[in-house]
C-alpha cells in the first residue's frame, strides 16, 4: 500500500525532520515506499515528512534521473536567482511563481550509504531546494508576501471544498 501524502495545513508539514544516524533495512523500505509515492502521485520530488515521517530523506525523478537522497544539505548556492513555477503535492493545485538560486551543490547519502554529490542549474536544482525545505519545515508558500500567500490559500481552500482535478499536465507545479 502506498504512503498518503499528507495535504496542507497538517501540522507535520511544519516540523523539521530528523537526521537518519544509520541505514537499516527500515530506511531502505521507507526509500522504497517514497519513490513509489512520488512517482503514484506524478511527482518531481516528495520529501518524507510530507507523508508523515519526520526523517531526513528526499526523493526526486528530474529527467528520468531518479534519486533517493538521505540526509542531504545544500553545500553550496549559485548567486544568479531565477523565478520559476511551483507548486507542491502537499497543496495540490496552488502553484505560484517563486524565486531560487538557479544552481545549488547538495551532498548527501545514498539508500546504500553512498556520499553522492549533485550539482545542478536547471530543474533538479528548483526540486533539490523545494524538497529540501520540506526536512525543514518550510513551504514554498513561505517565499510568497502575505498578500499572495492568503489569496493562494483561499484559492486552494475553496479548491479542496470543491474537490476539483486539476486538467494541468505533469509541470513544476507537480514538485
Amino acid at each position: 500500500m502506498a504512503l498518503k501524502i499528507r495535504k496542507y495545513p497538517d501540522p507535520i508539514l511544519r516540523r523539521r525532520a530528523q537526521e537518519i544516524k544509520s541505514i537499516d533495512a527500515e530506511i531502505k523500505k521507507l526509500a522504497d515506499e517514497l519513490v513509489e509515492a512520488m512517482v503514484l502521485a506524478k511527482g518531481y520530488g516528495l520529501a518524507a515528512p510530507q507523508v508523515g515521517v519526520l526523517k531526513r530523506m528526499i526523493t526526486t525523478d528530474v529527467n528520468d534521473n531518479l534519486y533517493v537522497l538521505i540526509n542531504p544539505e545544500i553545500v553550496e548556492r549559485g548567486d544568479e536567482n531565477v523565478e520559476g513555477l511551483e507548486g507542491c503535492l502537499s497543496i495540490p493545485r496552488a502553484e505560484a511563481e517563486i524565486i531560487r538560486p538557479a544552481r545549488v551543490k547538495v551532498r548527501a547519502l545514498t539508500p546504500e550509504g553512498k556520499e553522492i554529490a549533485l550539482d545542478d542549474n536547471g530543474l533538479l536544482a528548483r526540486v533539490l531546494q523545494h524538497e529540501i525545505d520540506h526536512l525543514n519545515g518550510v513551504l514554498f508558500i513561505d517565499y510568497l508576501n502575505e498578500a499572495k500567500r492568503l489569496s493562494l490559500l483561499k484559492e486552494y481552500e475553496r479548491s479542496q471544498r470543491e474537490g476539483k482535478t486539476s486538467k494541468k499536465a505533469k509541470a513544476t507545479a507537480a514538485l
